[in-house]
């Protein structure tokens, strides 16, 4: 979370469940969805970020603009490279805009949305103090729809 923003509870879809079920399935018994390999505890908070940048290789430039070396120990591919590449590269955080997207998709009101993101939310300090219902069942309809989006999208491959 940014800053001192409050604190979010998320509330697990079905389909974000099963896919936190078949991770453990891989990692083992650790409390950790991602374990660092060589060390007790969690891999580096960058490591996601890193390797989706290391399998857009094309997009990865020097200061120089031309592409950069190959770093070590690193994959350096495309594979995760989007639609040809006609878009440019993406990161960790346009999913965050994706998801976003696909819930006013579905139908759910902007400021569930901005709930579940857990943005700042608009309209004086004043309402803000004084308003404090949580919208916990909408924002769990939010995430079931989503859920049940983005498991439908998968079938179909």
């Amino acid at each position: 979370m940014k800053g001192k923003l409050s604190d979010l509870t998320v509330f697990l879809s079905d389909f974000s469940l099963q896919q936190f079920r078949k991770l453990h399935e891989l990692t083992g018994n650790s409390e950790w969805c991602f374990p660092a390999k060589n060390k007790d505890g969690h891999v580096c908070t960058k490591s996601l970020t890193k390797q989706i940048g290391d399998r857009q290789s094309r997009f990865r430039l020097g200061r120089d603009g031309q592409p950069r070396q190959p770093m070590k120990n690193r994959r350096n591919d495309d594979t995760l490279v989007l639609a040809g590449g006609k878009n440019g590269g993406w990161t960790p955080h346009d999913l965050r805009r994706t998801g976003a997207t696909m819930m006013q998709s579905l139908g759910v009101e902007m400021h569930i949305i901005d709930r579940c993101q857990n943005h700042v939310l608009e309209g004086s300090k004043v309402r803000r103090h004084y308003l404090h219902h949580t919208y916990s069942d909408d924002m769990r309809a939010a995430w079931q729809k989503l859920g049940k989006r983005l498991a439908a999208i998968l079938r179909k491959k």
